[in-house]
């Protein structure tokens, strides 16, 4: 399945330089990331993986295969299909289309389809008391595609508590930055009183699937309450599905499950070609709405077991 992009935008001169210096990366912190990255695949429940992405890697070498891989075909467990050549606005709308997507903390881009996608079906999404009441308090407000580049920046940045390996490389910020000029990426952002960034995240929309990339907090539970309101406004808009590739406590906690690849790629066929929201996204309704939200179920769908977090972690570089 082919799917055509919108006519991309071009970003004024002042967004390109803006995006130059936001996106660049110091070579400390290039060095920095290559070391991680490189130790990253080396624990033990990732090792396993890397004999067959070295054994793609070096047939790439020798043969470089341009075509986008069969997203049922992978090499390992993590979900391994195929080497990235490309990453115009064009191929990543089409991969996304077709269950792919592009991952790598070092080296070449690989294209990555796991054996099982954590999604979200709107009528199951679950919204803790805890989260209800904060969204009540109207602390904070949230805004859609307003800070599109510092989102990502920030999605970038170290976490506590954990190693600071990351996929979102200033390669990655300049190819989803022009995914964004097309209409493809989305941004939600999460401002407290003063005014500041407290949260946010971005994500792909495909006709009528939205596949969320990555959120950051800078204060308790942001990126829950911009996530909440930004789940809201795909389930108004008719979306299908919102799919967050591995499961992650955030999305366990808001109803995503883990379903199989073959069932995810059925969905997605079916999603995909819904119309989606075109142009760019503003908030429709007001955070007390959003806390009121109780969707009713629309049909059994089957369940299946939820698989650990560790277990589907990424794997390789």
């Amino acid at each position: 399945m082919t799917v055509l992009p919108l006519s991309p935008s071009i970003a004024p001169e002042s967004d390109a330089a803006r995006r130059d210096a936001m996106f660049r990366e110091t070579a400390l912190e290039r060095l920095e990331r290559w070391a991680l990255g490189l130790a990253w695949p080396l624990k033990p429940r990732r090792v396993a993986g890397l004999p067959a992405l070295a054994g793609l890697w070096l047939a790439d070498l020798i043969a470089p295969n341009y075509d986008l891989p069969e997203p049922e075909r992978t090499r390992n467990a993590g979900g391994l299909c195929g080497m990235v050549h490309d990453l115009s606005v064009a191929t990543l709308v089409e991969a996304y289309a077709r269950g792919l997507f592009t991952f790598a903390h070092v080296g070449p881009l690989k294209w990555i389809s796991p054996s099982q996608r954590c999604v979200l079906f709107f009528d199951e999404i679950h919204l803790a008391k805890k989260l209800r009441r904060q969204i009540r308090q109207g602390r904070y407000h949230v805004t859609f595609d307003q800070d599109f580049e510092a989102v990502i920046k920030a999605c970038a940045g170290r976490r506590d508590g954990k190693w600071h390996v990351t996929w979102i490389t200033p390669r990655i910020m300049h190819a989803y930055a022009a995914l964004f000029d097309a209409g493809y990426v989305h941004s939600f952002e999460v401002w407290n009183e003063a005014g500041e960034l407290a949260g946010g995240g971005y994500g792909v929309a495909i006709g009528g699937a939205f596949f969320t990339e990555s959120q950051f907090s800078r204060e308790p539970n942001t990126s829950k309450i911009g996530f909440a309101v930004l789940n809201w406004h795909l389930a108004q808009w008719g979306y299908r599905l919102n799919d967050g590739k591995w499961p992650t406590p955030t999305t366990l906690g808001m109803g995503f499950r883990s379903i199989p690849r073959r069932l995810f790629l059925k969905e997605l066929a079916t999603s995909a070609q819904g119309s989606g929201k075109t142009g760019p996204w503003s908030v429709e309704t007001d955070l007390k709405t959003v806390a009121a939200w109780e969707p009713q179920p629309i049909g059994a769908r089957a369940r299946k077991s939820t698989v650990p977090v560790a277990e589907v972690e990424p794997m390789g570089f």
